[in-house]
């Protein structure tokens, strides 16, 4: 079987997506926020890659890229120069991810729901440091393409 057979929920997710990040520290105080266009694809049905486009109001502009290896098993890896993690799919609309950003002492752990029409998701980070939740990113999306 391929990617899309064993992952059909992160099938779903293929297309481009804009959205807002929110980032609140510990108290629900806004820290940063901005905007995101997203693009996502499975290739040849055993890899998948994500490219985020990030614009600020103050005209700052960042883009990276996230190229998926699928391991098997209903599971995808990432491993960039800045991250390291895993993804999988909970259930027929729930993802769960967990990575890391190298050389920092910082674990994320992220959940995306995609809705029943798959026009809108929901994504919710937490950033723990030794075990302490210290930062919440919270990412509101619709499909655009």
């Amino acid at each position: 079987m391929g990617l899309r057979a064993d992952m059909p929920l992160l099938a779903r997710h293929e297309g481009e997506w804009e959205g807002e990040y929110r980032h609140v520290d510990r108290e629900g105080n806004l820290l940063d926020r901005h905007r995101v266009r997203m693009t996502c694809r499975v290739v040849d049905d055993a890899a998948y890659h994500q490219i985020n486009r990030y614009t600020w109001d103050d005209g700052r502009t960042e883009t990276h890229e996230f190229p998926g290896t699928y391991l098997g098993g209903g599971r995808c890896g990432f491993d960039t120069e800045r991250l390291k993690g895993e993804f999988r799919e909970l259930d027929d609309t729930t993802m769960y991810l967990t990575w890391e950003y190298k050389g920092r002492p910082l674990r994320l752990y992220e959940m995306i729901v995609l809705s029943a029409d798959g026009a809108t998701r929901s994504r919710v980070w937490q950033w723990l440091e030794d075990g302490v939740c210290v930062r919440r990113t919270l990412i509101d999306e619709r499909r655009v393409g």
